[in-house]
């Protein structure tokens, strides 16, 4: 039921083709049932009776009849290809934009390799059975009852031979299907393993190196080779059976047309055209359960695709955005926590635990604390990454629940530690959170986040190529890249999750003294893990399992917050060890 429905939903806003490619099979379909008649009366007519003009006038018509096969047979295949095509298409853009709206958590339990194959070789599967359904399924019920009631015509006391041939071919391919069904549904799960596999070490590949564990990546990659490859060999078992055991069926229902056929014509009950004709409609048949059968071993491996993709279509997202503005666009930038709680899924303890505060625009808030703490998950609370279990989040009094994913991404623009950069080109990738923005902003963006000065020595400057996350730069300009990209959204928000500790001294420096100038007036949130990046702000936060332990200036922290005490300590014994 899941193939049917998502085959249907997403084919018939294309029923005019489909419509079309019905009439032109059917077309197709009589043209060659009518073909075997018009030769078993050109032989019994024309041949017996050596009627020359009756042969020229039937192979006339024979000929006009093959032509107008072609034809309709061509145009349904064109519009067939096109609907599946489509459907295809429109299958694709649902499933990309599930994975879209999926929350991090439930992403992250699908899994990335999953998802891939979910969105690639699962809707291909489901796009390939649309079109060899229209190709041929359409044919083959045709092709099946015409032919039947032609062979009748011609002589019903062979009848029986086409009932048995056609119940022989039957229960093989019920037996052959009931095989492949839980074949299919591991083959695709074995899918899933070895796409997560390559994945997770492609994206590795520096830590797999840098700890020379590459035979052991080897071994995980083989395994999961060798089990699809042993999957994929039982269903070529099943596939090897199949042709063989067919063409057995035709080769003895032709032979048993030949010899029952034969005698009838000794007899005088059967003309040799009528045995020709007869024994070229149990052929037609026989093909046409053949090409459902070849559908048919298709199936069962596109409706596992198909239960899969439905799986992750029917997940109700955990985060749900308005689709329509219901509240004002933040315009100030006023952030407020209030006894905010949050923990993940089967965890034994919150991660951030009855959390308030506020940040006010025009102000820098930095959030400290050691590692595993919760800053990071605070800044995934802010873009709404996670709902939190209990408490609130407002931006200038608004609910962030209340905003559309829009209203919040012209609101907040987020510096990741790790930052990631998209294949295209640098300007590309600035203009991320503001497409329409000018190349002047951009520079400007670029001097404010020390960025310009490499920029300008590259080959194409803003138009110079981009690799896939970012990899064709080093870290510290990736980092410099990144921040630039969110000064050009210019949002009311700005998160800086540890984002400048790629970054030199000197860099640094530069950075934090021409920010201000570009963010006046923006409300600031800085995650830091170096006191010296954080004395200036005008409140700092010190987080400690995922509460705030400590709140104030840099000063009022040193002097009565033992955490932070303790921090600085760490950090001053560090740089002296140094």
């Amino acid at each position: 039921m899941a193939l049917l429905r998502l085959s249907w939903q997403h084919a018939k806003p294309y029923w005019p083709a489909m419509l079309a490619v019905l009439i032109l099979q059917l077309l197709s379909t009589i043209a060659a049932l009518w073909l075997p008649s018009l030769n078993a009366q050109i032989i019994d007519t024309g041949i017996a009776k050596g009627d020359i003009g009756y042969i020229w006038t039937t192979g006339g018509t024979m000929l006009a009849v093959c032509l107008m096969q072609v034809i309709t047979a061509i145009g349904g295949v064109y519009f067939g290809a096109r609907v599946s095509m489509a459907a295809g298409r429109d299958l694709r853009r649902s499933v990309y934009r599930k994975v879209d709206s999926l929350s991090t958590l439930e992403a992250t339990r699908f899994g990335a390799g999953t998802l891939i194959t979910r969105g690639t070789n699962d809707v291909q599967q489901v796009q390939m059975l649309i079109l060899m359904t229209l190709n041929f399924m359409v044919t083959t019920p045709i092709m099946c009852i015409g032919g039947i009631i032609m062979a009748l015509r011609e002589d019903a006391g062979m009848s029986w031979l086409v009932w048995v041939s056609v119940s022989a071919l039957a229960v093989i391919v019920g037996f052959l299907v009931w095989l492949l069904l839980p074949l299919f549904r591991n083959m695709q799960a074995r899918v899933d393993d070895i796409n997560g596999v390559l994945r997770e070490q492609i994206m590795g590949i520096r830590v797999v190196r840098a700890f020379v564990r590459e035979n052991f990546e080897s071994d995980r990659y083989e395994v999961a080779n060798r089990n699809i490859t042993r999957i994929s060999v039982q269903v070529g078992n099943v596939f090897v059976l199949m042709f063989p055991v067919i063409m057995m069926i035709l080769h003895l229902a032709t032979g048993a047309v030949l010899w029952f056929g034969g005698h009838r014509v000794d007899e005088g009950s059967m003309e040799v055209g009528s045995l020709t004709a007869f024994m070229q409609y149990l052929i037609q048949i026989l093909v046409a359960v053949m090409m459902g059968v070849f559908m048919t071993m298709m199936i069962p491996r596109a409706v596992v695709c198909a239960e899969r993709i439905r799986e992750l279509l029917d997940t109700r997202s955990e985060l749900e955005f308005p689709a329509t503005e219901q509240v004002p666009t933040p315009t100030v930038g006023r952030i407020a926590f209030d006894g905010v709680t949050f923990g993940f899924p089967g965890a034994e303890v919150p991660v951030i635990k009855n959390v308030s505060f506020v940040a006010e625009p025009g102000k820098t808030t930095a959030i400290i604390g050691s590692t595993g703490s919760g800053k990071t998950t605070l800044l995934n609370l802010m873009l709404r990454l996670f709902d939190p279990q209990s408490g609130s989040i407002t931006i200038d009094g608004q609910p962030v629940s209340a905003l559309t994913r829009g209203q919040l991404a012209r609101a907040v623009s987020l510096v990741p530690q790790r930052p990631y950069l998209f294949s295209g080109t640098i300007g590309s990738n600035l203009r991320f959170g503001k497409d329409d923005a000018t190349d002047a902003e951009l520079w400007e963006a670029l001097r404010v986040a020390q960025g310009d000065d490499f920029v300008r020595e590259k080959e194409k400057q803003l138009d110079e190529p981009m690799a896939q996350g970012g990899t064709s730069v080093s870290g510290g300009q990736r980092q410099r890249l990144s921040i630039a990209r969110a000064l050009v959204a210019k949002p009311q928000i700005y998160l800086f999750d540890d984002s400048f500790s790629a970054l030199d001294v000197a860099t640094d420096a530069r950075l934090r003294a021409a920010l201000p100038e570009a963010i006046e007036g923006a409300t600031t949130i800085i995650v830091a893990q170096r006191v010296s990046t954080i004395t200036e702000a005008d409140q700092i936060l010190v987080v400690e399992d995922g509460e705030i332990v400590g709140r104030g200036t840099h000063s009022e922290l040193l002097a009565d917050n033992s955490v932070y005490q303790e921090i600085v300590r760490s950090q001053l014994e560090e740089a002296e060890a140094v």
